[in-house]
């Protein structure tokens, strides 16, 4: 069996003394792993880094084997994050999510594409976390939705109306409106209004969105599998300080 298709790899770890073993997310086929020969060797280094986008041919025996990859390069991004450890704070925390999260071979075409839009704006966008955090923290609201998770921010789960909202129900996952969640406020999570369509983004936004994403990613797609927020998200809280 074998297919062709386009992905972005998300891991890459040793296997033998030459190979590699990636783990991509694809256009077509999910998140998907194969065996690349020599892929240690000084000729594909530089092509199998998370982040990267890369041309697949992938061949098994069976469909349930790991298989073997061909892989030709597309976009080499990985190597301008370098510089900005930020950014590379970014890169590496959404490739964990997708490690943990994600299901094997299980198509999700939206993730696919929404990773290539994070990854292209990230690229170009300042290494301040004001610029990244609010990209970050909609990508992670997206992720959820597309595991069947969306949050509902349309209106207050209390009283219906769509202004004033500055919380979100955490047994709901639903805004709430400042009058309605004021007697609540300690046990609510603040919602931050760039989510809504609002203006300047400030630190304290992204830290109140990406305390948000997290706490649904963890409650409804790690916590039932026994599975914890990996380090790698957790580091990027240090780039708010």
């Amino acid at each position: 069996m074998d297919f062709q298709d386009q992905g972005i790899i998300i891991s890459l770890r040793k296997y033998g003394e030459f190979d590699a073993v990636i783990d991509v997310l694809t256009a077509e086929h999910g998140r998907h792993a194969g065996l690349v020969k020599g892929g240690m060797g000084r000729r594909h280094r530089g092509i199998l880094q998370p982040g990267n986008e890369v041309a697949l041919n992938w061949r098994g025996r069976l469909e349930s084997q790991l298989g073997t990859y061909r892989v030709e390069p597309r976009n080499a991004r990985s190597a301008s994050f370098l510089d900005y450890p930020s950014k590379l704070g970014v890169l590496n925390s959404v490739c964990a999510i997708l490690s943990t999260c994600v299901a094997e071979r299980e198509p999700h075409r939206a993730l696919y594409e929404g990773l290539q839009v994070l990854l292209d704006t990230l690229e170009r966008v300042d290494h301040q976390a004001e610029n990244w955090g609010a990209l970050l923290v909609r990508w992670e609201i997206g992720l959820l939705s597309e595991l069947g998770f969306g949050l509902d921010l349309s209106c207050c789960a209390a009283t219906g109306v769509t202004e004033d909202l500055i919380y979100v129900s955490p047994k709901s996952g639903r805004a709430v409106s400042g009058e309605a969640g004021q007697p609540y406020h300690d046990k609510l999570l603040a919602l931050p209004s760039f989510l809504l369509g609002g203006g300047e983004v400030s630190m304290n936004d992204v830290r109140d969105g990406l305390q948000l994403s997290e706490f649904f990613l963890e409650r409804y797609v790690l916590f039932p599998h026994n599975k914890k927020i990996p380090q790698a998200r957790c580091m990027v809280m240090d780039f708010l300080d």
